[in-house]
């Protein structure tokens, strides 16, 4: 079973970056779509952007469109996601996920356990 372990969050100002990484072990981590999901303090967790197993094709929820960007290293067995010009309503906590699906949209087989990412005004 693939295990994922999330880092790089922390607390930025608005306008800031930060990029958040994912380890993955336990698979061949060529073989899924890997996304990142996040969760607002008493929202539900949603998507924010997903990536094909070689990392040509890339699928991003409209609200990050044009300011993160989802990348991936099969070399590395990581996932990355940059955050560019970070608003306060992107405060959550991310987590990464990977599926065995067939498209970008697949349903999640597994998600790992977080990192908190806070933006101040």
């Amino acid at each position: 079973q693939v295990q994922l372990v999330e880092s790089g969050g922390g607390l930025v100002q608005a306008g800031g970056s930060l990029r958040l990484s994912c380890a993955a072990s336990g698979g061949t981590f060529s073989n899924y779509i890997m996304a990142w999901f996040r969760q607002a303090p008493g929202k539900e967790r949603e998507f924010v952007a997903s990536i094909g197993r070689s990392g040509s094709n890339t699928y991003y929820d409209d609200s990050v469109k044009g300011r993160f960007t989802i990348s991936r290293d099969n070399a590395k067995n990581t996932l990355y996601l940059q955050m560019n010009s970070l608003k306060p309503e992107d405060t959550a906590v991310y987590y990464c996920a990977f599926s065995s699906g067939l498209s970008l949209r697949s349903s999640m087989d597994s998600w790992g356990k977080g990192t908190l990412v806070t933006v101040s005004l």
